[in-house]
């Protein structure tokens, strides 16, 4: 079953690689979306595939990359149109601050 859910992740997530590290997971798990910074100091990620394999995704973005430290993530339900954000012809890619 597809779930498409959106990610709003703090703590320390900025400039520690941890987009990097979110697209990464997200395409050795042959996931669609996106992943970009916020001005607020977060990240936020829009995701979509696999039920079971998002919640592996979920489960690697609260580790994180080494460096960072991540406070908390609140995940929600997601549409088709956040999904659309991610760059044209790309499975998942990342988007400019926001």
């Amino acid at each position: 079953m597809r779930k498409i859910v959106h990610l709003s992740i703090k703590g320390k997530v900025q400039g520690v690689g941890y987009r990097a590290f979110v697209e990464l997971q997200a395409e050795l798990l042959d996931l669609e979306g996106w992943v970009r910074n916020r001005r607020d100091g977060s990240v936020e990620a829009v995701v979509a595939g696999d039920a079971g394999t998002v919640e592996r995704l979920l489960k690697e973005c609260s580790k994180g990359p080494p460096a960072s430290r991540v406070a908390a993530i609140d995940v929600i339900d997601a549409t088709e149109e956040m999904l659309g954000l991610r760059p044209g012809g790309e499975k998942f890619g990342m988007l400019p601050t926001a």
